[in-house]
Order: structure tokens, then sequence, then C-alpha cells
């Protein structure tokens, strides 16, 4: 297998700056996700990585190679599209056996290939099958056999199980992982859910404006945001701006509509800072309670919503400021009603701290 190495790659389109020096190393046999919005370069990185796209300005090296002059189809690489791409007129066999066959590779060795792939993505018996009698998630599974069976250096994948309903993408992205793992293939996946990032990759790159503003594990991206878009695109987040008005060596105390909140983070020097909490480490009180090491704030809920592992609450605190609770295993009596007075617990441990003009993690 192949690592990936991007030098400051670029693309335009007219009007439109796609990658903006994009500096990037993808280690050998790891799984690599794109994740970001539409629009955001995640995509364009990927085609331009393919070949379809040739960017501006950079190289693009597969392994210690450059392979900037590379057609797509001397890039010993595998695509798997979105709209799946089988050819309607063929079968599961033919399909999947297209790209050995145009690689003049011998029959008994397309015929070898073919089988073990097929038994790979649970589609032996499906050889003789066309499309038109196969399911979404069965195209997919071809699509996917098709480019694995070439036994490419890197399989890429552009938002693959987008097209599928919400439990059979639960249930691929889980079988994709699998087999990447178990073939130990260099795997670069573009999709612009926060969820399936975090399930499947070794590394997420978060991407904006053609920018990658974050790399790091699921772990990293999610508990670490290095600014205020990672932390806002990735899961649920309650942003809280407010003046500091004191510290001392293992906390600040940060004053919100009369209200203060206490953090841990030492040494600010700002006198304004944007906090940040994830609506899992809230909770929910009934009288107002207070501790060194927490804060509890009035307000009244707005809103309840119960999704089955979890209930998320809207808090309205007063003064433009609400805040997302979320309740895991919640019990029938625990639950409250719309228009219940309630105290948000803020643990100072559990707040993050963000510059609150250029947004960036201090």
């Amino acid at each position: 297998m192949a690592s990936i190495t991007l030098e400051k790659i670029s693309k335009n389109f007219p009007g439109v700056k796609a990658l903006d020096d994009v500096n990037q190393k993808i280690e050998s046999g790891k799984f690599f996700t794109l994740l970001g919005p539409s629009g955001c370069g995640k995509t364009t990185l990927l085609r331009t990585i393919a070949g379809f796209y040739k960017q501006d300005s950079g190289h693009i090296l597969l392994s210690d190679e450059v392979i900037d002059d590379l057609p797509a189809y001397k890039r010993d690489t595998g695509m798997v599209f979105q709209s799946y791409a089988v050819f309607p007129h063929m079968t599961v066999y033919e399909n999947v056996a297209f790209g050995l066959k145009t690689r003049k590779v011998e029959a008994s060795e397309i015929k070898k290939r073919v089988a073990r792939v097929l038994e790979q993505v649970h589609l032996s018996g499906y050889e003789t099958r066309t499309p038109d009698q196969l399911s979404g998630g069965q195209q997919q599974r071809v699509g996917l056999a098709r480019a694995m069976v070439i036994e490419p250096q890197v399989l890429l994948m552009d938002e693959p199980l987008s097209n599928l309903d919400a439990k059979l993408r639960v249930d691929m992205r889980t079988e994709i992982r699998g087999m990447q793992k178990l073939l130990g293939i260099t795997t670069v996946y573009v999709t612009h859910d926060q969820e399936e990032a975090l399930a499947i990759s070794d590394k997420i790159a978060v991407m904006n404006f053609g920018v990658i503003q974050q790399v790091g594990t699921p772990w990293e991206i999610y508990k670490e945001p290095s600014n205020t878009f990672v932390a806002s695109f990735v899961g649920d987040i309650n942003f809280i701006e407010g003046k500091v008005t004191g510290s001392d060596s293992d906390s600040i105390n940060v004053l919100v509509n009369d209200l203060t909140i206490k953090a841990v983070k030492p040494g600010i020097s700002l006198e304004t800072v944007k906090m940040a909490v994830r609506p899992e480490e809230l909770s929910i009180l009934t009288e107002e309670l207070s501790g060194s090491d927490f804060t509890s704030i009035p307000g009244t809920i707005e809103k309840s919503s119960f999704v089955g592992a979890l209930i998320r609450y809207t808090v309205n605190c007063g003064d433009n400021l609400k805040l997302i609770v979320e309740l895991h295993k919640p019990q029938k009596e625990e639950m409250m009603a719309s228009g219940s007075s309630v105290f948000v617990k803020i643990p100072a441990d559990s707040i993050l701290h963000f510059h609150p003009e250029t947004g960036m993690r201090i």
C-alpha cells in the first residue's frame, strides 16, 4: 500500500477558489476522511488525487512518486462513486471484472479475483444478476468490489453511502471499515456526515472554503477542536460569550448576563472570551446548587425532544442565551415539561475556550 503526500495543492474554478494551499500527509494503510459542508472542497481534493482534475499548483506524491502528470487510469487508485456508477447492461460478474479485462489480466486470474472480492462484499451467488435486480446497497457493493478487485494502492470513496437509507448506511459503513482493516489499503473517504466520519476514520481532515481547518483522530476532532468552525460543525455545541472578571491559578470567572460562570482555564489575558460546551456535558437540576468545580444557572425549558437513547432540552437562560442539554438513558419520571423552571449545571472542566474575534482555540 502507499502513502499520499499533498504539497501546496491549489485549484480554482471560475470565481471559486476550491482548494487553497492544501498540505497533508496521509499514512499508508490508514482510513483518512475528508469532512466538511457542501462546497468546502473535499470532493475537489479527492478528484484531484484521483486525476480527474489537475491542480493549478502543487504536487501529489503516491509514496515517493510524483503523479502530477499521470492520467487517472495510470494512478493505481480505485474509485467508488456516490451514484454507484455500475454498468446497467452488465451482470455483477461483468461489472466487477471490467477493470481487470481492460488491464488484460488472464481469464483464470480474473475469475479467481472476482470470486474473492464478491465474497468479501457478501455478493457471492449474485454473479449473474444485473443492477436492476439489486437493491441500492447491493449496487454500492458492486461499485466497491469493482474498485477493490484491481488491487489498487489507494481506494478513493466519494460519499458512497449518501443514497442509502439510515440503517443501511450504518451497516455499510461498518462493512467498509472492516474490509479496509482486513486489506490494509490506504483509503481516502469523503463525507459531510459527522457521525459517519467519527465512526470509521483513523484520521479526519475537517475542511471549509478549500482549507483544511484541522486534522486529527475522531477523539481529537470532537473533544479538542482547533477553532469554532470545527467545534460547531462536528456535533452539537453551545457557545457562550462573556467578560473575564477574575482569575486564579486554576480557573477564571466569566460574566454572562449578570451571571458568573466558572471555567478551568488559568492564564487568560483577554477581556472577553468565547466559551463552548457540549450538550452531553451539561445536566438539569431542579434546585440551585453551588460548588467549586461547577456553576448552576437558572432557566426555563423551552423545548424537549425525546429521541430514544436521549432526551434533548432547549433551555432559555435569558438575554438570548439558550443552552442545549442532552440527558442520556432518560427515565420516564425524569422527563421535564416545557415551561419548567430549572437550573443548568455547567462543569468548569467541560468548557472549551476560543478567541472571540479569530475563533481560534485558546
